[in-house]
């Protein structure tokens, strides 16, 4: 009997349902998985009470296999909006309790909705997938939802951040969502992302291989490059999305949210004056730079574990967002390959695309060499990173550290390719090459003299004498072609330097250079798009 003030017990009940999803027993299965409940990751990713559902009473439309008999409100899909440190952002959970998370055509248009009023106001959308993907029972009514939400994805990349985390399987059509979205997020141990999954790799080519070796966490974070992060549970995760979102801005117009900052913006740290070591060829690490000059140093890296040859994160510059972009001499010497390009390249345009300026910093003595990298594309793969860099219009700034060799000279934010402050510290080596091989180029025929103008004065030389006087003259080649040629005076002298300055004075002069770029307006040729060398 219905309650007299208009049915209210009815209401009642549908939202009981819709707060129990599949019930109690596959919660606590959940639970004992190491995994949360899609409600509890909303409500423990957002800020308190500020949660709004959205579709909450929505049920599946299919009637085949007895599935009208089997209808819960929400239909395995908690969608809505709520703030996260006081800005709005719209959130999709996939209740894995409910038909195993699956995809059906109710749920699939929660989800198009959802998106299509973030892109209208301007707000982040976030995803928490944990899901078995398509529901089979619908067919390709399914898959039509996948590609609507696709479709979604396409249209709000460059408009709206996009996080994609994912906590529990996310397989075959449902990885693709993840996969055009801005981040993605994974955990240890219960998350796991593939197109096919074992069974169907053992049936077709015979590998052995597990889910987690396929398409887990770690697998994914540095091997794929696939996950930007690893976290240890659902918790640290959802906060990590948190952490994130604190650098970004809610849309394309918006600018990124500043904070107030403690660390004086002209603070001097004489340790990065002696932190680069005095021979080239020694390692040393480049977050321990990027600490010393942002504010607190503090970076929030992304994609840590993938392309370590390369850095890639947020900090804040006198409280103003920035994307680093920075290459690490303790791990392949810095030089960029294949993944360290693309790992580059995409975080240069979502930088560029929500108006974060970049710095880089640049020790890097050229492209890796060899067959795999040739056959694998390593040109068209590191044009990418050029081609993005090109493109930007945001503030953009460099440093050059140390080495600066050839053409990752200039793909590296170069002042020809429309970075706005070129820096070098006085122990950059801005060159064509290495003075080690060019002396072979520069000094060849002098230095193929030196043993018999040695033999002329001495007699017959021993093959160790030999070789000590051609190690004598050669090293004093390269000490020459370093005093002559690779060094920042004549990049300066050019122009191609703005200014080579004392490395404790870095923070000041790019907190400086931030200041007078905060009205920069800058604009590519009207076109539909460019064509970057996918």
């Amino acid at each position: 009997m219905s309650e007299p003030n208009g049915g209210m017990s009815e209401l009642e009940r549908r939202n009981r349902l819709a707060e129990e999803g599949g019930g109690e027993e596959r919660r606590e299965r959940q639970h004992r998985e190491g995994k949360l409940s899609a409600r509890e990751r909303i409500l423990l990713l957002l800020d308190e009470d500020s949660f709004e559902e959205t579709d909450r009473l929505v049920t599946h439309r299919c009637s085949d296999f007895g599935m009208e008999r089997m209808r819960v409100p929400g239909d395995g899909f908690v969608t809505g909006y709520g703030r996260i440190d006081g800005r709005t952002v719209f959130v999709f959970a996939q209740d894995f309790t409910v038909f195993g998370g699956s995809l059906s055509e109710a749920n699939a248009a929660k989800i198009v909705k959802l998106m299509d009023t973030a892109m209208r106001v301007g707000a982040p959308v976030i995803g928490l997938n944990d899901s078995g993907g398509a529901r089979i029972q619908e067919g390709v009514v399914s898959l039509a939802g996948y590609a609507d939400i696709f479709l979604r994805n396409t249209l709000a990349s460059g408009v709206v951040p996009q996080i994609s985390a994912i906590l529990g399987p996310c397989a075959g059509g449902a990885v693709y969502s993840p996969a055009i979205t801005d981040f993605t997020l994974m955990v240890d141990k219960t998350s796991y992302m593939f197109v096919t999954g074992p069974d169907v790799i053992k049936t077709v080519t015979h590998e052995e291989v597990t889910k987690e070796q396929l398409g887990g966490a770690t697998t994914h974070n540095e091997i794929s490059g696939v996950a930007h992060f690893m976290a240890h549970d659902d918790a640290e995760c959802l906060a990590m999305i948190r952490e994130l979102l604190s650098f970004l801005p809610s849309n394309n117009i918006d600018d990124p949210p500043r904070k107030a900052c403690t660390d004086p913006a002209g603070r001097a740290d004489r340790e990065l004056d002696t932190l680069v070591p005095p021979e080239s060829n020694q390692p040393y690490d480049i977050k321990l730079v990027i600490e010393r000059i942002v504010d607190d140093g503090y970076f929030f890296e992304v994609h840590e574990h993938f392309a370590r040859n390369i850095v890639i994160g947020f900090s804040r510059m006198n409280g103003r967002p920035v994307g680093i972009v920075a290459n690490q001499p303790a791990y392949l010497a810095g030089v960029l390959d294949i993944d360290a390009s693309v790992k580059g390249a995409r975080f240069v345009r979502f930088c560029d695309a929500f108006n974060i300026p970049l710095i880089t910093l640049e020790d890097v003595p050229g492209f890796l060499p060899g067959t795999q990298q040739e056959y694998g594309g390593i040109i068209r793969h590191g044009a990418k990173l050029l081609y993005a860099f090109a493109e930007a219009t945001v503030p953009k700034l460099t440093v050059i550290t140390r080495k600066a060799y050839g053409g990752a000279y200039c793909v590296m934010s170069s002042k020809h390719i429309r970075t706005d402050l070129n820096l070098a510290w006085p122990t950059a080596e801005i060159a064509v090459m290495g003075p080690e091989g060019a002396v072979n180029i520069v000094y060849g025929r002098e230095l193929s003299q030196v043993v018999p103008q040695a033999e002329e004065r001495e007699g017959p030389l021993s093959e160790e004498r030999r070789a000590g006087v051609l190690a004598e003259a050669r090293a004093g080649k390269v000490h020459e072609f370093r005093e002559q040629f690779a060094n920042p005076w004549i990049a300066a002298e050019r122009g191609y330097v703005d200014a080579v300055i004392p490395p404790h004075e870095t923070r000041r002069r790019l907190i400086s250079a931030l200041e007078m770029l905060d009205g920069k307006r800058d604009k590519n040729p009207p076109k539909k798009h460019g064509n970057i060398p996918l």
